[in-house]
């Protein structure tokens, strides 16, 4: 079952369970991956890689709102945020741990012969094209970045 496919059949049940929550984060992904079959250059699909580009997009942008709101005292609308992120994080691929990175991030670093903070753009550009979509960015540059330092 393609992605798409079973984000319609959950927005049916969520109906059927009357969800008012889920039915809104399930929509919310519905409608993004729709504006993503339909921009210009595109073929009128959208792949299961390009559908969790466009998820990790979704959930990311509900984490960083959820975190402005309780900067800003609004306990309430970072609740509904989060909820969101959850709804969302049920389609995403497990993102690998710090320690996973660190291992990965080792070898690329003795692969490269990287010596110090100065090569972290050669070592991030590697890390970042064997990590795509299965760590967060920042997660990678702080462990590189902890990793190189420990280096000098």
């Amino acid at each position: 079952m393609s992605l798409q496919d079973s984000i319609n059949a959950d927005i049916k049940q969520a109906m059927l369970a009357k969800e008012k929550e889920k039915l809104a984060a399930l929509r919310s992904i519905k409608a993004a991956l729709l504006l993503e079959m339909t921009k210009e250059g595109g073929d009128g699909s959208v792949s299961d890689d390009t559908g969790i580009r466009v998820l990790q997009k979704l959930f990311k942008q509900r984490k960083d709102a959820a975190k402005i709101y309780v900067e800003q005292n609004r306990a309430d609308l970072a609740e509904i945020e989060e909820k969101e992120a959850s709804f969302i994080a049920v389609y995403l691929p497990s993102m690998m741990s710090e320690d996973q990175v660190a291992k990965i991030v080792e070898e690329v670093i003795s692969q490269l012969g990287a010596s110090g903070p100065s090569d972290m753009g050669k070592v991030m550009g590697s890390v970042m094209g064997r990590l795509k979509g299965k760590a967060e960015g920042s997660l990678i540059s702080s462990v590189v970045k902890q990793m190189l330092n420990k280096l000098s």
